[in-house]
């Protein structure tokens, strides 16, 4: 197999453990968060031989369900095609837009450079806002196909909302291109990499902090998450578009739902929080200290299983010790302790032997994927928070935010924008 090969290969695999296999992990952080907002326990019951993993095992369990329930069609739908191509066209369109998300830097491999992304393209941005309005289409004819009251009137409010804040978004994105000047991910993360004034990360939600808010706030509606979530409504109009659908029809639709919000994560972490660089540390800087770096992480390693084991230890102690979750506890310990010692050999043994220049190289990706993932994890987290924080928006206040505050402040932020970069070219 071909190193070319070997890197796309590993490339898809992560688009398809962000967009896909992280489903169960985000529904279980949802309901957690949830409940702790709301100040109850949320899913900690449902186990396998006593092993909850805090809840994880319901939401697998509920997506076991989804796969085993009766696929049930409506005998008043006429347009049965498009009925069953909605809930795909949601799905797939979400999942291709991780596939020009940079997850490190080009990676050089025996001198030949390799993009560290799915598809080895160029197009960037433009390839997310292509997929990203189709996606809203596949809710849009998901109510429309299902020849249902309810359904229709929140594909008619998914087609609204589109409407009013695509164009936001897409405006906003202008200032962007014209502050990195590309349109491709890679380079908008590289020029973030820099430092303003010698001291502030040039990340894109600092140096433009009004089209950052912006594509926030549309990333939101074009996710279909609360507060813009009038599509299902399911206090006005039952579940909206997905009303007449069960089965795994309605869980492409879940799964399409987290799938596009894990994209839009990705894109915010890509272009306003600085993708995949560490602040203040540049990737020359990693790789000359590489050693440093491994004999460091080496240390942190043990001490952070540390603290998690005393947390788990803390927040699972239970009474009857013959309860069969009483022995996870133990097991989640041993499991986590094996783990960090087997990682701290590693990293030592590669201290110790030292590295080649590849092999700098493949570390130096395998630093950028972890940072990548962590300012992940917490903007997914940030969408979850804002969903169990806020109320849904009436229709009339939407629209007037959409049309009235979001587009004529993008138009001034592009004008401002254009002024500023004449203004230093010349």
């Amino acid at each position: 197999m071909s190193t070319s090969t070997i890197i796309i290969s590993i490339n898809i695999f992560l688009v398809v453990l962000l967009a896909v296999g992280i489903a169960p992990i985000l529904i279980w952080w949802e309901r957690r968060v949830a409940g702790f907002i709301q100040d109850r326990t949320g899913p900690n019951r449902c186990n396998i031989g006593g092993i909850r993993l805090g809840g994880l095992i319901q939401s697998l369990a509920d997506m076991l369900k989804l796969f085993f329930k009766e696929d049930f069609l409506p005998s008043h739908i006429k347009y049965k095609f498009f009925f069953t191509l909605a809930p795909i066209l949601v799905f797939f369109c979400s999942f291709l837009t991780f596939a020009v998300i940079p997850f490190a830097n080009d990676i050089i491999i025996d001198g030949k450079s390799y993009m560290m992304q799915a598809i080895p393209t160029k197009l960037g941005i433009l390839w997310f806002l292509a997929f990203a309005g189709i996606t809203v289409y596949g809710i849009i004819l998901g109510g429309y196909a299902s020849a249902n009251k309810y359904a229709l009137l929140g594909s008619i409010r998914a087609s609204a909302q589109v409407v009013s804040y695509e164009a936001a978004m897409g405006l906003s994105i202008i200032s962007m291109v014209i502050t990195y000047g590309s349109i491709h991910l890679n380079d908008m993360v590289i020029y973030q990499d820099s430092l303003i004034f010698g001291f502030i990360p040039a990340w894109g939600i600092i140096i433009q902090p009004i089209a950052a808010i912006i594509f926030i706030i549309t990333a939101f509606a074009e996710a279909n998450r609360a507060p813009f979530d009038i599509a299902e409504g399911e206090s006005e109009i039952v579940a909206g578009y997905h009303t007449e659908y069960s089965a795994m029809r309605f869980g492409l639709f879940q799964v399409g739902e987290y799938a596009a919000m894990s994209a839009l994560s990705a894109i915010i972490v890509t272009i306003l929080l600085g993708g995949y660089t560490i602040p203040f540390i540049p990737q020359d800087t990693i790789q000359s200290n590489i050693y440093i770096v491994l004999f460091i992480v080496a240390i942190i390693v043990p001490i952070k299983a540390f603290f998690l084991t005393k947390w788990i230890k803390r927040n699972n102690n239970w009474i009857d010790k013959n309860d069969p979750r009483s022995k996870e506890t133990k097991k989640l310990v041993k499991f986590f302790w094996i783990t960090s010692i087997l990682i701290s050999s590693l990293l030592i043994l590669l201290f110790i032997i030292g590295l080649s220049t590849n092999g700098i190289n493949i570390l130096t990706a395998i630093i950028q994927i972890t940072v990548f993932l962590i300012k992940f994890f917490l903007v997914t987290l940030f969408f979850i928070w804002i969903r169990w924080t806020l109320l849904r928006f009436r229709y009339d206040q939407l629209q007037m935010l959409g049309w009235k505050i979001l587009l004529p402040l993008s138009i001034l932020n592009i004008f401002i924008t254009s002024l500023i970069v004449v203004i230093k070219g010349l």
